[in-house]
């Protein structure tokens, strides 16, 4: 879900070939990107891929076909991984379950009337990454030589701890909590690029990555980093899901506009009829000040193309074929010099 403050950075959002992003180090948000293949790459009537077993594997097609296009382009990307979340959080996941659910349903009764279209959306929306499919991903990204790094907290938090830190270029992720968790540098599309069918259309969008700098952002606004924070608690985070009643971006930003002392700005939020548990002082230093660790070591290595083939079609019925034509395309002598480079 994230902070809905899309129309206030949309100035700011620069295209970006994926071609100029070669020997960059990237960041990325895993969860964000599981939950686009698992959503995306299904039937036409909105069933995941699965292997004999039933055994979903929509997300092992997503990490070996677009990573791979990555490591062509000579990328070195990561992959972080969430830990435990914030205890504030449990609202959002407690509403993002019931959310499931009822898509669940919905995809059923669509389904029972034949109605295909209808299906493939609630499917969509009915999407959870669960520990079978994390353990599943980690095992193709090392056998691709891909690091992972396992985050205390939240993903996207250690990513922007990772670029403030500048071990890697910028962090990758669909939402715009990045820049509220302090990313130099937030890529949208990366993983996601390409073409997009659109709902009940025969028609197509192309969707290409797209970069947003957190002092461009700063700087049109007229804001602080700590002002965008609150800013994004007034229209709504994770955190406190919905933010405050009537209140969307451009009145967030006028009302951290007229006000810049912090804390002035949190004690009006918190009387106007602050709803959710968790004080807003708490979750503006969660932002500011998230659990993060230094303990991650990026390495790439070669690919181990045995363990891909085992992981693909010995355990989950792959095409023998397809992925060998993939790993093909691993072996070209450009991108192995790079991937020797990334040692």
């Amino acid at each position: 879900m994230g902070v809905n403050i899309g129309e206030l950075v949309g100035e700011c959002k620069k295209p970006i070939e994926i071609e100029a992003l070669t020997g960059r180090k990237i960041a990325v948000d895993a969860l964000n990107v599981l939950y686009q293949f698992i959503s995306i790459i299904r039937q036409p009537d909105g069933t995941p891929l699965k292997d004999s077993k039933g055994r979903i594997t929509s997300h092992f097609s997503g990490l070996l076909y677009r990573n791979v296009k990555l490591l062509k382009a000579g990328i070195k990307i990561c992959y972080v991984f969430d830990g435990k979340p914030p205890k504030f959080k449990e609202t959002t996941n407690l509403e993002r379950r019931e959310r499931r659910d009822l898509a669940r349903l919905k995809y059923e009764e669509a389904l029972e009337k034949g109605d295909i279209e209808e299906a493939r959306k609630w499917a969509q929306q009915g999407v959870k990454v669960d520990e079978n499919i994390i353990k599943d991903s980690k095992e193709l990204l090392f056998a691709m030589g891909i690091p992972c790094i396992q985050a205390p907290s939240e993903g996207e938090a250690q990513a922007a701890f990772m670029a403030q830190n500048g071990d890697v270029w910028a962090s990758s992720s669909q939402d715009f909590d990045s820049l509220l968790f302090g990313t130099p540098l937030l890529l949208r599309n990366v993983t996601l690029s390409g073409k997009k069918k659109l709902p009940r259309k025969e028609a197509f969008v192309e969707i290409k990555p797209e970069m947003i700098r957190l002092k461009e952002v700063l700087e049109k606004l007229g804001i602080s980093r700590e002002q965008l924070v609150v800013l994004g608690i007034g229209v709504g985070t994770d955190y406190n899901p919905g933010g405050l009643s009537g209140t969307g971006p451009k009145t967030a930003l006028s009302m951290v506009k007229n006000e810049e002392n912090v804390s002035v700005l949190l004690k009006k939020i918190k009387n106007e009829e602050w709803k959710f548990e968790t004080a807003p002082e708490e979750i503006f230093d969660f932002f500011m000040n998230p659990p993060v660790t230094r303990d991650y070591k990026l390495e790439w290595k070669n690919p181990d193309e045995e363990k891909i083939k085992k992981i693909l079609y010995d355990e989950h019925d792959f095409s023998e074929e397809r992925v060998e034509s993939t790993l093909e395309k691993l072996r070209d002598r450009g991108i192995q010099s790079r991937l020797d480079s990334f040692r």
